[in-house]
Order: structure tokens, then sequence, then C-alpha cells
């Protein structure tokens, strides 16, 4: 048995073969934030344990099942890696009154951690981005962010890949109403519940509706639908978004049983979607909770957001063939000799000055072997320096990608050369 270490199931190493892509991602995301007018957020990873269990809802797959919890040694704290975004950025909000001159925008990035079966696009550390909209009431910043999701993924090259399906959730009364009817109606058909849909009966009934186990499927089609009771000015609220989204000429689907994972959702709920990954199609996902600010000891504050799976939509784009932007080496700096080696690190801070992308050839060997290190170091040109080179303040210039002669030029030169080719 081999005694090597290996990653945590389930938590992975992003190679230098992915940073490309990644690298891509992340800069077209803070370049579609800023349009916006977003401002970014930065949490702990860690919390305290109370926070996710008020915010996301005991009785809830995430708190019950999936969260990395553990207790302090040092002060006997229960503590817990962060599952969400959302729980962690309006604590963070109170806590450092951020809403005390109206409200923010914000942004997060970051991974995120589950206890799940690890799966392709379902992973125990993953990472997501996701947005807040906290103290903005009415269906406007609702529409918005869906404009925003529609944006993004053609951005990405994405357009064509996820659809929108979107619910309301209505307010308390309605959810209060709604879930008398759902719990009559499943205790009439309680033989033909599962185990996780007994459980939740009478703590959750919500939930069973998201149920994936394709035996309950005509059972829950039939059951009573929350859009059935929204009061009036939920449902002016949720006509509000369809319009807002028609005018935008962004297609959707109403989707009566998209109820999502976690308790503090009311009004609008949305996922983004693609039959591209297999089963784990949701993309982007978000919704309208304006109880949880004050839910988490803030004042009444009305707030908005959405998360995405950052590994799902590399997935995705690699998937669609989305084009990977080249980032090349400028030079790789090939060097053989004492003076050489001395002169070649001078060279290579030299021509870093002046914002070119240099790698110095490290840990000897021959011009052979050097040569071939530049080639597939994917550099436009290999610097060559020698003694000779060295002592006359010079450097051979050799293209690798493109024709062209091998030059030799004064160290002054090089950098109008490589910006030049």
């Amino acid at each position: 048995m081999s005694d090597s270490l290996r990653a945590v199931r389930g938590m992975n190493d992003m190679l230098p073969a992915e940073g490309a892509l990644w690298r891509q991602f992340e800069a077209i995301v803070r370049d579609w934030l800023a349009a916006y007018g977003y401002q970014e957020l930065r949490t702990p990873i860690l919390e305290h344990t109370a926070l996710f269990k008020r915010a996301i809802g005991e009785v809830t797959d995430i708190v019950e099942k999936e969260m990395y919890t553990f207790v302090d040694e040092l002060n006997g704290e229960s503590l817990t890696l962060r599952p969400e975004g959302t729980a962690s950025c309006v604590r963070a909000a109170i806590e450092n009154n951020l809403l005390f001159d109206g409200g923010k925008r914000l942004w997060y990035m970051g991974p995120m951690f589950r206890h799940e079966r690890p799966q392709k696009g379902r992973y125990r550390q993953f990472h997501q981005v996701g947005i807040e909209a906290l103290g903005y009431a009415g269906p406007d910043l609702d529409i918005e962010h869906l404009l925003m999701g529609a944006r993004l993924w053609k951005q990405l090259g994405l357009a064509g890949c996820v659809t929108l399906e979107i619910n309301s959730l209505g307010g308390a009364e309605s959810r209060a109403r709604h879930r008398q009817k759902l719990i009559e109606y499943f205790e009439a058909h309680r033989a033909q519940l599962d185990e996780d849909a007994q459980r939740r009966l009478y703590t959750n009934p919500l939930r069973i509706l998201d149920t994936k186990n394709p035996a309950m499927q005509d059972l829950v089609s039939a059951a009573p639908r929350l859009m059935d009771e929204l009061d009036a000015e939920a449902r002016r609220h949720f006509d509000a978004v369809q319009q807002g989204l028609t005018d935008a000429g962004i297609a959707f689907k109403v989707n009566p049983r998209l109820v999502r994972g976690l308790d503090y959702y009311n009004y609008t709920v949305y996922e983004w979607v693609t039959d591209r990954l297999g089963a784990q199609g949701t993309v982007c996902a978000g919704g309208r909770y304006d109880g949880l600010v004050a839910q988490l000891g803030g004042k009444p504050t009305p707030a908005c957001g959405f998360a995405m799976g950052v590994e799902r939509l590399l997935a995705l784009m690699q998937e669609a063939g989305t084009p990977i932007a080249s980032d090349p080496l400028d030079a790789y700096v090939v060097n053989v000799g004492e003076a050489a080696a001395r002169f070649a690190l001078q060279a290579a801070e030299r021509l870093r000055d002046a914002g070119l992308k240099v790698a110095l050839h490290g840990g000897g060997g021959s011009f052979k072997s050097q040569m071939k290190k530049a080639d597939a170091s994917g550099a436009r040109f290999a610097l060559i320096i020698g003694d000779d080179e060295a002592q006359a303040g010079e450097v051979s210039v050799k293209p690798l990608r493109a024709g062209g002669e091998q030059q030799r030029v004064k160290l002054d030169n090089v950098t109008q050369l490589l910006k030049k080719g």
C-alpha cells in the first residue's frame, strides 16, 4: 500500500494547464460585475455554525447532511466551513453596518464546502461567484439580476447552453396556506412518500416538491401549487418580473415546482439550467430573501441575489468549445556559462521592467536541452546568452513561433525587438 499523501476526496487541485481557463473566466466576471456597479466583499471561510442554521434552515439537506462542522478545541465553539455565501455576506453587512447609508450591491468569489458524494460538477470543495443586492425592494433588482445572468452567458459563449426557469414563493401568509394544504395532501398519500419526504412532512413539506426520486414525480406533480396561493402583491411582483424579461427578449419557463433548497427565499426564485452536464444541471440560482437580514439580527431589509458554480460553468465552457485566450510568454532566456548566468538574470529583470513576460532557465543544461524547454514553454522568442554575449552586453534573439532569422542585438534593443515582433 502506498504511503503517498493525496488530496481529500472531492477537493481538487487546479493544475497549471487549467489556469488559463480560470483566469479568463475570472477576468470576464470582474469586468461584468464592474459594469453593473457591484463591489467586492470577502468573508472568512469559517463561520459560527449558528449562522447557517438560522439562515439556511435546520431542516434542509445542507444543514442536516452536508456541512463540515467541528468544535474548536480552544474555546468549545461550533464552527462550520461555509457551505454558501449569502449568509456570510448578510452577516458581514450587519456586523460592519454597511447599510447605514442605503442599499449596497455586493459580490464575492471563493471556495465553499459541502459533504456530498463527489461526481462530475459536484465537489466537496467548490467555488462560487455570488452577488447580493441589499436594501432594494420591488421587482426591478430581480429583473436586473436576470439580465445580468443573460449578459454573462453571452460573454462566456454559453448563450445557447442554458435556459431560465422562474417561480414565485410569495410571502409568509401564502406559504403558510400552501404548507397546510401540502401536509394534508401528502398525509393522504403517506404510503407513497420516501424516507426523506416522511421526515420533512411536518417540518419542511415544501422541500418534498424538490425531490429527485423518480418514484415520487407523479405524486409531486399533482400536489397543491403555491402559485395558486399567491396574494395580490406577490402576483404583481411576479408579473412585473415576467414583463421585464419579456421586454428584454429573454426566454423563460415558469416552473411551479421550483422551490430552492434554502429556507430564506421569498417571492422570486429562479435557476439557470443546462442539459449538457448530466445530473448537475443547475449552473446558477437565486432569488429574493427579504426576511433574512432581520432574521440574522439586522433591521428589516429587502434583499435578493444569486450564486453560480464556477466548476460547472468551466465544464460547460469546455463542452461548448468556448475559445480560451492564450497568454504566452514573450521570451525564454537560455544561458550557458557562469558569466552568461549572471548577465541572463540582469537581462530578464530588465525585460520584466519593460512589461514583458520572461522565463529564465534554471538548473543548467546544454544549449540543445534548454532550447527544447524554450520551445515547450510556448514563448514567442528564445533569448540565447553565452559568455561571449554576456561579455559584449548582447543577446541572441531567436523567433520560435513565426518566421524570421536569429539576430544578435544589444540588450538595450531587445525590448523594442520583442514588442515589435
